[in-house]
């Protein structure tokens, strides 16, 4: 186990969850480990959901006897898997003061909460440096959601690929048609209209994820994505698990993936980088999929020969 996530650990108090169901009630549904009455009914009231204003506060965070918390809410969509639920809250306790990583801890975990197995497109999209982009009519929603997606793919530590406030703007486009790959947010839906800046479309409002036609080919789901996603989801719901141990599980899992390409890949002739040898990967036999994922991964990685 490294170092920063026995840290992380040693750190990290406790984590729940509040539910708010389609009567108004709202719920503390589990948390792990146990914690006090008092402590639960303190973190009631700081998450927005036990509000008679109904105002939706995405991040609060606060401290109670030296104990930090740091709330995070979502408002489930009409669509979503979650039937009879309209908000949840995840709740970390601490001993730091870091808002900045426990909230992008409890975002991991609201994103696996939201779109389950489906959670594994996205991974695989950010894998090979594909197009995604985001929408929800609120931006404070979709930069809260955008700036998590880097996250997926830890081992690269890249937040240039984030463009998290886009608009619909002939200069803004030029410029973002430049990257080979992002994550960009609008709350225009009329961005659901242009096939041509997306391989990914995310509605965070309906909690749908769409692969445009051109991208299906490379983003074919196979044994190993299946897999990954149950990684994913398997982590993120084990309660003995800090989150940041979800983002090493999936770190770890994305590493083993890079460990299965590298049998395929040999100098190049020029000796300066690794390229993919194509006859080799045909020669082991995956699984179409899994063939295809591989090959477009190398592409990714810039491992294609020329």
């Amino acid at each position: 186990m490294a170092a920063a996530e026995v840290a992380d650990t040693q750190l990290m108090l406790g984590v729940g969850l509040i539910e708010k169901d389609t009567n108004g009630e709202v719920l503390w549904v589990w948390c792990y480990p146990s914690t006090t009455a008092t402590l639960r009914n303190l973190l009631l009231r700081k998450c927005c959901l036990t509000d008679e204003n109904k105002l939706l506060h995405p991040f609060v965070f606060g401290q109670y006897r030296r104990t930090w918390f740091y709330i995070t809410t979502i408002e489930v969509p009409d669509s979503s898997i979650l039937k009879k639920v309209t908000h949840f809250s995840i709740v970390l306790t601490a001993k730091d003061f870091n808002p900045e990583k426990y909230a992008a801890f409890t975002r991991i975990l609201c994103i696996v909460s939201q779109f389950g197995m489906e959670t594994v497109i996205l991974h695989t999209a950010l894998m090979l440096k594909k197009r995604i982009v985001v929408y929800h009519p609120k931006i404070e929603a979709v930069q809260e959601f955008t700036r998590t997606l880097p996250a997926l793919v830890w081992h690269r530590q890249d937040w240039t690929i984030l463009h998290s406030y886009v608009h619909l703007n002939t200069d803004e486009l030029e410029a973002l048609q430049m990257c080979t790959g992002y994550v960009a947010g609008f709350v225009d839906l009329e961005v659901s209209n242009r096939p041509d800046l997306y391989d990914v479309f995310v509605n965070l409002a309906e909690s749908e994820i769409t692969i445009a036609p051109l991208a299906k080919e490379a983003m074919a789901m196979g044994k190993l994505h299946k897999e990954m996603g149950q990684l994913i989801v398997q982590s993120a719901e084990d309660p003995e698990k800090s989150e940041s141990q979800v983002i090493q599980d999936i770190a770890l899992k994305t590493r083993e993936i890079f460990t299965n390409l590298a049998p395929f890949s040999e100098v190049s002739a020029d000796g300066e980088k690794r390229v993919l040898n194509l006859e080799a990967l045909k020669q082991k036999r995956f699984p179409p999929a899994t063939e295809n994922f591989l090959y477009h991964l190398a592409a990714a990685e810039q491992m294609l020969k020329i």
